[in-house]
């Protein structure tokens, strides 16, 4: 098993039962946590990889995976802003798939 399928089987054990599963898209969902495994090996911690960094992990602390706006955005939207994170009713086409706008306040992307 490689280091992306380790960290699915993880998670995956840890957030589906918080009611957060992955995007039923393996190979976006297999994208995004190479770029998640990317930004722990540059930065230290994972954070969001559809976000930028600032490389300061206490600046950073927002987006670090899961973020703080993905209840919200599963919430309102059946999505997370990357689409790594669905709701079930997401995966099972019973939510419209619609753009989850940025929550991250404009001060933070400096």
């Amino acid at each position: 098993m490689n280091e992306v399928e380790k960290l699915y089987e993880n998670l995956k054990k840890v957030q589906e039962p918080k009611g957060y599963y992955f995007n039923k898209d393996r190979e976006r969902v297999f994208d995004l946590l190479a770029s998640l495994i990317e930004n722990r090996k540059r930065y230290g911690y994972m954070c969001c990889p559809c976000r930028l960094s600032s490389g300061d992990r206490l600046k950073d602390q927002d987006i670090i995976c899961p973020c703080v706006y993905r209840v919200p955005d599963v919430k309102e939207f059946g999505s997370c802003y990357c689409n790594l994170y669905v709701s079930k009713a997401w995966n099972e086409g019973k939510t419209p798939i619609q753009y989850v706008p940025e929550r991250r306040p404009p001060e933070k992307f400096s």
